[in-house]
């Protein structure tokens, strides 16, 4: 007689049955699993055991102590971010809601030169707050150059290179997954080549990658995309050129170009990779308008350069030809994300600014107007949104087979701002926009760039596919509805479409809500193993 009937996941099954046989954690059901690794959908039930896939296959749902009913949903690999920056917001808000509702499982951070230099306490801290996503880090050449120099515009002695490259080691041996640069922000862009070279050889040693903001993205990006596979080249270090673009009007369409010279390298014999966000425009801090030599230094000695008329006029002057050289006429292109001082020119462009601050209309102006802003902020660094690249160049470089999908974003502050949309977004609008609406690129394709490719590039031994023995970091959705609601007006909008969202087994987004479960983990790299033989 069957007595009870019990509810598990979307399925009802007699409690009488569900006693004799249960032997799996969780068994997802009637999905079309796309396993990651670009390979054709099929049907199949997937079963987890111990936070790791157990088995692929026709499985009773009997066999389940929870089960989800997929109902013919997409079951594929929980999304890798490559290009993330979590320092600080992970530890204010551990839950990482934009990330998960987007389908991000695990974040590389510590890009464009930025990360903790004490990775081990990083990784501690994280631990001991529990998270809700994993989390693997590169270490910063702009934070180690910072805290063996500061912010020097000089090359280092002998005794720096070697106290930076100590550095790079002891990240490793903490588990850092490679080296990062940021060569557009100081200290970074002060450095030469050798420099990087040599720190780069460290992080080699140990199996790491060199993920690099390289120097230009616009007028000179050839040269700075030539120099980061030089770096790839006399290290002998993989390389990942981060948020490949074409940052320059003028330019337009000149990503085929660029992807030429990732591919001459890659035949010559040097591994380079690249990520992408799926948007026309970028996002960092309005210092990233004034030439770097004016940023040396303390923040003291920089007003002192603003107030300088002869020093201000020659920063004018190279924001102005840096301007035209970009077929710009003035900052209508550069939009306030975030200021810290004065909240009411959120989501406003320069130009727009200076308008209502009842200031004459000219680029001049506008100059001077960026050099106010910076001196009113002093310490605080004010975000910006810049509109400078085309959408035929971002279809042109997602349909390169070696491009990763990145949002190069933190946790967001939810209403807070108006920040880049891709913070909310990246994945599903990969996903609805360029898979079911433009058809760049097939589902299974996207989705092997969200997972096993970046899972190979920075060596996340078992991420990436939905394989037997594998972390069971897996996400359900709808491909018919997926898509991204976050816009540049209003980018506080979560992604939807996906219905269930599993972090190391553990439903973290479960029938479309955040479940407030923390199961992420701290992902190390190579170099771990040999920091904890050296410890002993």
């Amino acid at each position: 007689m069957i007595r009870s009937i019990i509810l598990t996941g979307f399925l009802i099954i007699p409690s009488t049955i569900l006693a004799q046989a249960q032997q799996y954690d969780l068994v997802i059901k009637n999905g079309r699993v796309v396993d990651g690794t670009g390979n054709p959908w099929y049907y199949a039930d997937v079963a987890i055991q111990n936070g790791k896939v157990a088995r692929i296959g026709t499985i009773p749902a009997t066999e389940g102590k929870r089960v989800i009913d997929a109902k013919n949903q997409i079951v594929a690999p929980g999304f890798i971010d490559v290009h993330a920056h979590v320092e600080g917001s992970l530890e204010e808000r551990p839950t990482a809601d934009n990330f998960l509702y987007d389908g991000v499982t695990s974040v590389v951070t510590g890009n464009c030169g930025g990360s903790r230099t004490n990775l081990r306490a990083f990784q501690d801290t994280l631990k001991a707050l529990g998270i809700s996503i994993n989390v693997a880090s590169l270490v910063g050449h702009n934070a180690i150059r910072l805290k063996v120099m500061k912010t020097a515009f000089r090359e280092p002695t002998a005794r720096e290179q070697a106290e930076m490259e100590a550095l790079v080691e002891q990240a490793m041996k903490d588990g850092a997954v490679g080296l990062s640069t940021g060569l557009i922000y100081t200290p970074g862009t002060y450095a030469r080549t050798p420099e990087i070279v040599n720190l780069a050889k460290a992080a080699a040693r140990y199996g790491g990658v060199y993920a690099s903001h390289i120097r230009n993205e616009g007028q000179e990006v050839s040269k700075a995309i030539e120099e980061a596979i030089q770096i790839g080249r006399e290290a002998g270090i993989a390389v990942q050129i981060s948020h490949f673009k074409v940052a320059s009007k003028p330019l337009w369409g000149f990503s085929k170009q660029t992807i030429s010279m990732v591919d001459a390298a890659r035949r010559e014999g040097i591994d380079v990779t690249v990520d992408q966000y799926p948007y026309t425009a970028s996002s960092t801090t309005l210092l990233s308008t004034i030439p770097s030599w004016a940023l040396a230094d303390s923040d003291s000695i920089v007003l002192t350069r603003f107030h300088d008329a002869a020093t201000r006029l020659r920063i004018k002057k190279e924001m102005l030809e840096s301007l035209r050289k970009n077929g710009r006429n003035n900052f209508d292109y550069a939009v306030v994300s975030y200021n810290p001082v004065d909240t009411t020119y959120n989501g406003l462009s320069i130009t727009r600014i200076n308008q209502k601050l009842g200031r004459k209309a000219n680029a001049e102006t506008e100059a001077d107007l960026i050099l106010d802003l910076i001196e009113k902020a002093g310490p605080k660094r004010i975000q910006m949104v810049y509109h400078t690249m085309s959408e035929e160049d971002v279809a042109t470089i997602m349909r390169y087979p070696n491009t990763m999908v990145a949002s190069d974003a933190g946790v967001a502050r939810y209403m807070s701002g108006v920040p880049h949309p891709r913070a909310y977004g990246t994945n599903s609008r990969v996903l609805g926009r360029y898979v079911r609406e433009k058809q760049i690129i097939p589902l299974e394709e996207a989705i092997r760039r969200m997972t096993s490719l970046p899972a190979q590039r920075f060596r996340l031994a078992d991420r990436g596919l939905l394989k037997p023995g594998y972390a069971a970091d897996i996400v359900v959705f709808d491909e018919k509805t997926v898509a991204d609601q976050a816009t540049y007006d209003k980018p506080h909008a979560y992604a939807t479409g996906f219905s269930e969202v599993l972090v190391n087994g553990e439903a973290v987004i479960e029938n479309s809500r955040h479940s407030g479960k923390r199961p992420g983990q701290v992902l190390v790299g190579n170099g771990y193993q040999a920091g904890i033989a050296a410890n002993k």
